[in-house]
């Protein structure tokens, strides 16, 4: 428990690096992150979460953060589509598989990305979380992949519960999500 309240206590410090808000990695890359953790620690890390947007959230500061929670993101695009209470009957009457066979063309990238697009206007700084809410529907891969087209000047930082290596990512530690390699660990 020590290590990761240790590790979360460094994310402030990291931010409010001259580097870091720049948006520019080792070698010119754009920036972004990757928090990995243990996925017992979620509500711990989603208590942080908002004690990092709290904390630079003040009249006059340069850093503007915006948390995205995947999950959030996922339900606003589906009732968008399909009454909740509609999905709720479908998997009542139908079973998983067949939600999950529905739902899934809805949630193509492109309607994340779009959304995200929108919702960050105004800010500098874009926190993700909600990775765990959303698998199998929505991979992390996949939405990291095809921000870079549209967030090139906005640091990201994804809170993912699993372990990330710089080359893949393993979701609860268990779940390989897929080859991801174009994000630094954040601490």
């Amino acid at each position: 428990m020590a290590d990761i309240k240790n590790r979360l206590d460094q994310i402030l410090a990291k931010i409010k690096s001259p580097d870091f808000m720049e948006n520019k990695g080792q070698g010119g890359e754009i920036g972004f992150y990757i928090f990995d953790y243990d996925p017992r620690y979620e509500l711990l890390v989603r208590s942080h979460i908002k004690h990092i947007v709290q904390q630079l959230s003040f009249p006059g500061s340069e850093i503007r953060p915006v948390e995205l929670d995947l999950y959030e993101l996922m339900l606003e695009i589906l009732v968008t589509r399909v009454p909740l209470a509609r999905i709720e009957d479908m998997e009542e009457k139908q079973g998983s598989e067949k939600l999950y066979k529905t739902l899934k063309p809805m949630l193509k990238p492109e309607n994340f990305i779009s959304l995200i697009e929108e919702k960050v206007a105004g800010y500098n700084l874009v926190l993700i979380s909600g990775v765990g809410k959303v698998w199998p529907l929505v991979r992390s891969h996949t939405v990291l992949n095809n921000l870079h087209s549209v967030l090139d000047d906005i640091p990201v930082i994804m809170f993912f519960p699993g372990a990330y290596d710089q080359r893949e990512l393993t979701l609860f530690k268990k779940f390989k999500d897929d080859n991801y390699y174009r994000a630094f660990k954040l601490v």
